[in-house]
């Protein structure tokens, strides 16, 4: 039988409500898929940060590193600065993981309607590839003069060929396992250097691909084809900024920003994948008991993919969409239900009993 060792971090606000809820349903599959799953919970928080001045402490990578994956919830909260929250938390594990591949599906569930009129599951169905470690997010930089009208303020995006090669030969490789067709999000004719550059990439490594349809888009088209044309895509890679703006674009137009899920991979498992539902914290909702809970259990899905449990993984997928399907009454507010985070987990939790 095989066991893995899950480090739970539920984070802040509905992370702590959505966390517990997938690791519910990741014990039901383990019962049934005959293997161990163990979550040590780490209790790292905005509110760690208020009470001791760091997100987590100073040796918190290094209890992480011997865990199989990350389960993480959420991370902000009103009272910590969103720079100082992501900074102290979750992009040092990112970076020090190596966890460079950033994989956020994009697909029209069953039982959800997309904002978009006339669309359905067929029509909906790609997923995003962002770079992960590097790119706009970059610590290069800083301010002089601060506080003076004479205030200036560097920031400098850092492109390494490295860096940009993995990410663009993953999303090829995994469009081959798809449908066979790659976009690249670029904005070559404002953004001078990096941008150029990336293209340059792009071009180079399809060179390697020849049966890969590749597609290029400027940042700003790019969006305005997701919402007029998702049938469109398949595989969509970007730089991190690009990415992580796409990929909210991505499950709004798929319904819900509440069933965002992602993965955040270190391909050649030398340390621990990491896996997030990325809908944020939601202090709005926070402690009312109505956050969705499907983002998580997506990600779930995702985390026991990537561990091989291809079968309990498929699984979650599919009652997932049986929940959804069910009615009003198995899907949260933000779906137009009557569902509590609560009853919505224990719905998909009878499902996997049932079929």
């Amino acid at each position: 039988m095989s066991n893995y060792r899950i480090a739970s971090i539920p984070g802040d606000g509905i992370g702590q409500e959505v966390i517990p809820a997938g690791i519910q349903v990741a014990e039901v599959l383990a019962q049934r898929f005959s293997f161990s799953i163990e979550f040590k919970h780490f209790d790292w928080s905005c509110q760690t940060y208020l009470s001791s001045g760091t997100m987590m402490p100073k040796d918190g990578l290094e209890q992480l590193q011997s865990f199989d994956a990350i389960f993480l919830g959420a991370v902000g909260w009103p009272s910590v600065p969103d720079h100082v929250s992501l900074w102290g938390l979750l992009i040092p594990i990112r970076r020090h993981f190596d966890q460079y591949v950033n994989i956020r599906p994009v697909r029209l569930l069953k039982g959800i309607e997309s904002p978009l009129a006339g669309r359905g599951p067929e029509d909906i169905d790609f997923v995003i590839v962002r770079e992960n470690c590097e790119g706009e997010y970059s610590e290069s930089g800083g301010r002089i003069y601060a506080g003076t009208e004479q205030e200036i303020v560097l920031q400098e995006s850092i492109f390494t060929r490295h860096g940009t090669d993995r990410i663009l030969r993953y999303a090829f490789d995994l469009a081959k396992k798809r449908a066979g067709k790659l976009t690249s999000a670029t904005k070559s004719n404002g953004i001078i250097h990096s941008m150029p550059f990336w293209d340059e990439r792009v071009k180079a490594i399809s060179s390697e691909y020849p049966d890969i349809e590749l597609n290029q888009f400027h940042i700003d088209i790019l969006t305005a084809h997701f919402v007029l044309h998702p049938d469109w895509f398949d595989v969509v890679v970007g730089s991190n900024l690009f990415g992580d703006i796409l990929s909210d674009l991505g499950p709004a137009i798929a319904g819900s920003i509440g069933i965002a899920p992602s993965a955040n991979i270190n391909p050649q498992e030398t340390y621990p994948s990491m896996f997030e539902p990325v809908h944020g914290s939601a202090p709005d909702i926070a402690g009312q008991g109505i956050a969705n809970p499907i983002a998580t259990i997506w990600t779930l899905a995702m985390m026991l993919e990537h561990l091989g449990e291809s079968e309990a993984a498929q699984a979650c997928e599919d009652a997932m969409e049986t929940v959804l399907t069910a009615g009003p009454e198995s899907r949260t507010k933000d779906l137009g239900g009557t569902a509590t985070t609560e009853s919505c987990t224990e719905a998909v939790i009878q499902a996997l009993r049932i079929n």
